[in-house]
C-alpha cells in the first residue's frame, strides 16, 4: 500500500465499499458525537467523512487531532446508513472507518479558520494566504483560474496561434503607467524596466515573420490598486496577428472569449458572436462611459436642445450640455430616494447636483412633477419623454455641465447607480461589446498639451500624406482624429485594449511628434522597433484580454484578489513574504545606488 494514499479525499464511492484504503489530507472539521469521533478529511480533490469508535485502537491518536492537522488515515470503506447520506457531497454515500492514523503535520492555533466562509480582515487573509487558499471558495477560484487558462491556450492553438515568450528585463516604454525599474549591476547608473506589456516585442515578432503570436503574459505596472486592478503585476492573453484588419482581429478573439465564457458559464447566458460594436462617441453619449454594462437597460439621451428652448425657463441649465438619464419605475420611490442621489452627485461626484422630473398620467396626458418640472412646458416634457422613452411612473434625472465630458461622466455614473438601486441589471448574463473608433489624441489640461488618449502605437484613421502634413496648430483636426483602437468589454469591465498598429516609421515619428516627443527622442526610445520597421514591416494588430478580469467575471467575484493566488494589499505590499523590504548595504553598493528616503515632517 502507498505510504500516504491509495485514493484522494474526493474519490471514494459506493463501489469502494469493503475495500481497505488510505487517505491523506487536512482535518477540515472534527466532531464528537456521543463517543463517535468524526473527522472530515480534506485534500485538493474533495472531502471524505472518517469515523472511529472509542473502543478502536486508533481512537486515542485520532482524538488528539485538531483543525488543519495533516493526517494519514487507513481503514475500511463502509456505506453510510440511508438517513446519514449527504447528497451534497460526492463522497456522501460512504465513510472511512479509521483503523490506523499517522500524524504528518500538526497545526498551531489558527489565525483564521479554514472551515466555513466567514469574512476576515484583508491583512489577516493576505499574511496567512496559505491558510486562506485552503478555504473552499478561494481554492475553487484558483483551480478555476487554471482551467480557464488551459481552455484559452487550447482555443488559441486551435486557431493557428503559436505561443512565444518575451523578455521580462527590458527598456522603459510609455504605456500609460509607471514602470518598475531594475538597476543594472554591470551598467552603473542604468536601469531595466519590467514590461508594462509585451507591446514592442509582440510587434517585433510580427516583423520577424511569425504571423500569429500569443502568450499568457505577465505585466508589471506601478499603479494604485482597485477592485478590478491588481497592484504590481497581472496576466493577460497577449496576441498579435499579421496582415489583418480590425475585423480579422475581432473574428479571431470572439470565438475564444465566447467559448471560454460559455464553457464555464454554469447556466449563465453568453453574448453570441459577433459582439455588438459601439463607437466611442456613441458609448460616451448613451452610457457615459467607454466600458458600458449592457445588462443595464438605461440609455442616456442628450437633451441640451430642449433646455435651450425659449419656452424653458430653467436658467441653471442654459448654455450647458444636459444629459437625461431615464429611471424606469422610479416614480414609486420616496422623496428620500431622489434626495440621496442628489447628495451623492454633490458629494462623491463633486457636481452641482442631479435635477429630476417624475412623470405622471393626468387624464391621459403625461405631466411632470418635481423641483424643476414647473419650469418645463408640456411640449418640452413631451419632447424629452419621446427621446428617452419614459412613461408615467418613470423619472428622468439630469446631468448638466459647461464641459461635455463632465456632464457625460456624471450621467454615466448615475446610470450605473440607478441600474443597481432600481434592480434593473439582468443577472445571469455575460454581455460583450467592442468599443471602437477611439480618439487618437486628447488635450492634457494638466500639461496644456496634446497627448495620446489610448495606445501610442496605433494607426490613425487618416490618409498618410495628410497626417504627415499636420501641424500642431491644427489642434481641432488632431483632437478629432480617430485611431484603429478598440476595447472588448463585458458587463461593464474592460477586458482588453487593442489596435491595428502603426507599422510605418514616418507615421510613427509624426504621431509621437504631435504628442510632444522630439524625433530624436522617439528614435532613441523606440530604436529597436523603428529600426525593425525600416526593414519591411507587415500591417499587424492585436489585443490583450486580462486573465485576472476574465476569471473574476466567470467566478462571480468583485475583486481580483479573490482569483489571484498570492496578491498584494492595497498598498502594494506582500504581507506574507514581507515585500518590499530594505536592501542591504552590500546589495546597494554592488548596484552603485543608494537609498534616499523622503523627508518626514
Amino acid at each position: 500500500m502507498h505510504a500516504y494514499r491509495t485514493h484522494t479525499c474526493g474519490q471514494l464511492r459506493k463501489e469502494h465499499v469493503g475495500q481497505t484504503v488510505r487517505l491523506s489530507g487536512w482535518v477540515n472539521r472534527r466532531r464528537d458525537h456521543g463517543g463517535l469521533l468524526f473527522i472530515d478529511l480534506r485534500d485538493h480533490y474533495g472531502l471524505t467523512q472518517c469515523v472511529v469508535e472509542p473502543d478502536e485502537a486508533a481512537f486515542a491518536e485520532t482524538d488528539k487531532a485538531r483543525s488543519e492537522w495533516v493526517l494519514t488515515l487507513t481503514g475500511r470503506v463502509v456505506a453510510r446508513p440511508a438517513e446519514t447520506v449527504n447528497a451534497d457531497l460526492p463522497t456522501g454515500e460512504v465513510e472511512l472507518r479509521i483503523e490506523q492514523v499517522a500524524v504528518q503535520g500538526q497545526a498551531q492555533e489558527l489565525p483564521l479558520p479554514v472551515f466555513g466562509d466567514m469574512t476576515y480582515p484583508e491583512d489577516t487573509r493576505l499574511k496567512y494566504r496559505f491558510l486562506d487558499l485552503r478555504r473552499e471558495r478561494l481554492h475553487r477560484n484558483i483551480t478555476l483560474r487554471s482551467k480557464v487558462i488551459s481552455s484559452i491556450r487550447r482555443r488559441m492553438i486551435d486557431q493557428g496561434f503559436t505561443e512565444f515568450q518575451t523578455p521580462i528585463l527590458t527598456a522603459s516604454s510609455p504605456e500609460g503607467a509607471r514602470d518598475f525599474l531594475v538597476p543594472s549591476r554591470l551598467h552603473p547608473g542604468k536601469f531595466y524596466a519590467l514590461p508594462q506589456a509585451p507591446q514592442q516585442f509582440k510587434q517585433l515578432i510580427m516583423v520577424a515573420g511569425f504571423d500569429r503570436y500569443f502568450q499568457i503574459a505577465p505585466c508589471f505596472r506601478d499603479e494604485d490598486a482597485r477592485a478590478d486592478r491588481s497592484p504590481g503585476e497581472f496576466y493577460q492573453l497577449d496576441l498579435e496577428m499579421s496582415f489583418v484588419t480590425q475585423d480579422d482581429v475581432f473574428a479571431a478573439v470572439e470565438p475564444v472569449m465566447h467559448g471560454v465564457f460559455e464553457e464555464f458559464a454554469d447556466g449563465r447566458i453568453v453574448s453570441p458572436a459577433p459582439f455588438p460594436r459601439i463607437a466611442y462617441d456613441e458609448s460616451m453619449l448613451k452610457y457615459g462611459v467607454d466600458k458600458p454594462d449592457l445588462r443595464n437597460p438605461i440609455v442616456i439621451a442628450d437633451v441640451t436642445d430642449v433646455f435651450a428652448r425659449d419656452d424653458v425657463a430653467f436658467k441653471a441649465f442654459k448654455g450647458k450640455t444636459v444629459r437625461a438619464i431615464p429611471a424606469p419605475g422610479a416614480g414609486a420611490q420616496p422623496r428620500s430616494f431622489f434626495d440621496k442621489l442628489n447628495d451623492w452627485a454633490r458629494g462623491e461626484m463633486g457636481a452641482a447636483g442631479l435635477g429630476y422630473v417624475v412623470f405622471e398620467d393626468e387624464s391621459g396626458v403625461l405631466a411632470g412633477k418635481g423641483p424643476i418640472a414647473k419650469f418645463l412646458p408640456a411640449e418640452a416634457l413631451a419632447a424629452m419623454a419621446a427621446r428617452t422613452c419614459v412613461k408615467a411612473g418613470d423619472a428622468l434625472f439630469f446631468s448638466a455641465d459647461a464641459k461635455t465630458d463632465r456632464a457625460a461622466a456624471l450621467a454615466g455614473q448615475a446610470r450605473i447607480r440607478l441600474g443597481r438601486e432600481l434592480g434593473l441589471i439582468q443577472e445571469g448574463e455575460f454581455k460583450f461589446c467592442w468599443i471602437v473608433d477611439f480618439p487618437m489624441y486628447e488635450w492634457s489640461e494638466e500639461e496644456k498639451k496634446i497627448d495620446f488618449s489610448h495606445n501610442p502605437f496605433s494607426m490613425p484613421q487618416f490618409p498618410r500624406e495628410k497626417f504627415l502634413a499636420l501641424d500642431n496648430d491644427d489642434r481641432d483636426t488632431i483632437l478629432g482624429l480617430k485611431a484603429y483602437q478598440y476595447d472588448i468589454v463585458c458587463n461593464g469591465i474592460e477586458l482588453s485594449s487593442g489596435a491595428i498598429r502603426n507599422h510605418d516609421p514616418e507615421v510613427m515619428l509624426k504621431a509621437f511628434e504631435i504628442a510632444g516627443y522630439a524625433r530624436e527622442e522617439t528614435e532613441t526610445k523606440f530604436a529597436g522597433m523603428l529600426n525593425a520597421f525600416r526593414y519591411g514591416a507587415p500591417p499587424h494588430g492585436g489585443t490583450a484580454p486580462g486573465i485576472d478580469r476574465i476569471v473574476m467575471l466567470i467566478a462571480g467575484e468583485e475583486n481580483l484578489r479573490e482569483v489571484t493566488m498570492f496578491p498584494m494589499n492595497q498598498q502594494a505590499q506582500d504581507l506574507m513574504m514581507n515585500a518590499p523590504n530594505e536592501a542591504s548595504a552590500r546589495q546597494l553598493n554592488e548596484l552603485h545606488i543608494r537609498s534616499v528616503l523622503p523627508e518626514t515632517k
